[in-house]
């Protein structure tokens, strides 16, 4: 069996849903023999699928040729006239899987940023890459959707990520560089068997292949069931999840009437549809064990390395982690709208005319000063006939005890005027005011 040109087009439009492709084709494009293969096959034949190709090269710096290498990935990409750009990425330098790890994260970061609304994002992975795959995750003990290894298909970003040669062999796609004479670039970091991947493709894949002929496509058939299994475990996720709230908030008393196999496996679901990396089995065991049967008067935490699962009366919060306080804003509010960022997942403040009773426009000639609590606060919201203690505001409306410190507090001189979008001061009201927006602002409840 050989690759062609034509297999890829083929397989591509099977992916086409309702018979809509993509608006434009970024191939994440390495210099390696399988990414030159994609981009070539789609550069001759880009009379066919019609779609505007990018390539796109992550120079990472990590050996002395990295350069040398852009600069070849640049050339080749313009003798298949595509429009190319590369980007270069800072990844920690250490020895072990982590260097590899690290490469990946900062490669797909950049990637997400590039790729727009109904772009699609090529990946050069094969058969080969989906074998090794699912014989590393048996290794680290994956369930179902490790054992389904690398997607064909997936959401990414504004876009998707699809893999389009996953049932094309590695020998197949040398092949098809050998007959159209193409250049590639060997990085010699393939070579290096301290990565397990590595370790497993020179050193075992081998052996195992002598003994059973066809080894990679067995193991890609047997990846392929994995997946429909892991689809039939998020169809079931996504029902058991109707029930117990949103994928971030979910109701803990509902929650335990399942079995502790569907409370892991809605759990997994919920971290992933919160672009959550999942943790380990011991670390979802912890979850399944210590908050939901904490009490309810309890503030219990598990923590692992992509985020965080925290307890606050009847419900549990699935973060990646509570957003760091500013010192300070430098800026004020003002009355024409003008946002202001609070700080990474802290969202953004602006003040809007209102008809209702909102701030006083009078307090707004310097702006309003943005605070945080140092606790002692007090404030008489309109409607009430009182002043209260925020603290003891904050407790009855069931705001979650970590985001009470990280609620944007407006003043007026020492005047505390409002608190976010939740309050503003009586005595600092008028009819026709201000209301304050708190746009892509973090669950307070």
């Amino acid at each position: 069996m050989t690759f062609e040109s034509k297999d890829l087009l083929q397989h591509l439009k099977s992916l086409q849903a309702g018979g809509v492709g993509p608006a434009r084709i970024v191939i994440a494009y390495s210099g390696g023999v399988d990414s030159t293969v994609l981009l070539h096959a789609l550069a001759s034949t880009r009379p066919k699928h019609g779609r505007e190709l990018l390539a796109v090269h992550i120079n990472h710096h990590l050996y002395a040729e990295s350069d040398a290498w852009q600069a070849h990935c640049a050339k080749f990409a313009a003798d298949c006239d595509v429009p190319f750009v590369a980007h270069s990425v800072t990844v920690p330098v250490d020895d072990g899987e982590s260097v590899e790890a690290a490469a990946r994260d900062a490669r797909y970061a950049v990637m997400r940023s590039i790729v727009a609304d109904g772009d699609w994002l090529l990946s050069a992975h094969h058969e080969d890459d989906q074998a090794e795959t699912l014989l590393l995750n048996l290794m680290r003990g994956s369930g179902p959707a490790g054992i389904a290894g690398i997607g064909v298909m997936q959401k990414f970003g504004r876009g998707s990520l699809v893999r389009p040669l996953l049932g094309v062999s590695g020998d197949e796609i040398v092949a098809y560089a050998l007959e159209h004479e193409l250049v590639w670039i060997d990085d010699p970091s393939n070579l290096d068997t301290r990565f397990d991947r590595n370790y497993l493709r020179q050193n075992l894949m081998p052996q195992l292949a002598e003994r059973w002929p066809g080894l990679a496509t067995r193991l890609g058939r047997s990846a392929s069931l994995a997946g429909e299994a892991n689809e039939l475990l998020q169809a079931l996720a996504e029902v058991d999840l109707l029930g117990l709230g949103s994928p971030d908030r979910l109701r803990i008393r509902p929650l335990m009437a399942l079995p502790v196999a569907r409370q892991r496996n809605v759990l997994r679901h919920a971290m992933r549809l919160c672009g959550l990396a999942l943790p380990s089995a011991s670390v979802l065991q912890r979850v399944i064990s210590e908050l939901i049967p904490a009490r309810e008067d309890a503030q219990p935490l598990v923590r692992w390395s992509a985020g965080e699962v925290r307890r606050y009366r009847d419900h549990l919060y699935v973060m990646a982690g509570v957003p760091v306080v500013p010192d300070s804003l430098p800026q004020r509010l003002d009355g024409f709208g003008t946002p202001i960022a609070l700080g990474e997942g802290l969202g953004e403040l602006r003040l809007r005319n209102t008809a209702a009773r909102g701030i006083d426009p009078a307090l707004l000639g310097e702006g309003l000063e943005i605070r945080f609590r140092h606790g002692g606060e007090e404030i008489c919201p309109i409607g009430h006939d009182c002043t209260h203690k925020l603290k003891k505001l904050l407790q009855q409306t069931a705001v979650v005890p970590w985001m009470r410190e990280r609620i944007p507090l407006l003043y007026a001189g020492n005047n505390l005027v409002a608190v976010g979008d939740l309050w503003i001061a009586a005595e600092h009201s008028a009819e026709k005011g201000y209301a304050v927006e708190w746009n892509d602002s973090p669950c307070l409840t």
